[in-house]
């Protein structure tokens, strides 16, 4: 693995993000991975419109990770306060997860966040069921707040579940000065 590079996505990248956050958490590629979530809900992982709105509106960037010119992985931040920064729409892609990527690029995208907005903590959603990926970020600093979140049922743009029970759970962390 080289150095990663970054950047920030523009309009012309939504169909390379929606192929890559697919095929980290649907379908069978998704399942080479240990992010997948096939189980749990079907359908898109993430609307291209919804995409291309976050990539246009003030105080969000979606961060773009590439490994020897190859799109690797992505993550969405957004400033959602005076001090709170939101994190989202993460994904490495299934043949690099486990390497570390991971852990690289959600260093990048706190340091980002914290830098451009002057945030001091970081806030993230997870599907209830998904205790490996909760505890990956447990593992990171981030801590279960004990608030909860509806999953969006009925609205298909991200995904159609498969259970009924889906809930998402709230994790912050505080992050370091910089």
């Amino acid at each position: 693995m080289t150095d990663l590079e970054f950047r920030p996505a523009i309009e012309a990248d939504v169909a390379a993000i929606v192929e890559l956050v697919t095929s980290a958490y649907r379908g069978d590629e998704s399942r080479e991975g240990w992010t997948t979530e096939a189980d749990l809900i079907d359908g898109q992982r993430i609307d291209p419109l919804v995409l291309a709105r976050d990539i246009r509106r003030p105080n969000s960037l979606v961060l773009l990770a590439h490994d020897g010119g190859e799109l690797v992985g992505c993550a969405h931040v957004a400033k959602a306060d005076d001090a709170t920064g939101y994190f989202g729409m993460f994904a490495v892609r299934p043949g690099g997860q486990g390497v570390g990527l991971g852990k690289r690029i959600l260093q990048y995208a706190e340091d980002l966040a914290a830098d451009a907005w002057g945030i001091t903590s970081m806030e993230l959603t997870v599907i209830e069921p998904r205790l490996e990926l909760i505890d990956f970020y447990v593992r990171r600093g981030y801590a279960r707040t004990g608030e909860f979140r509806e999953f969006p049922y009925g609205d298909d743009r991200f995904g159609v579940p498969l259970r009924d029970d889906l809930r998402m759970v709230v994790l912050r962390k505080e992050l370091a000065a910089i």
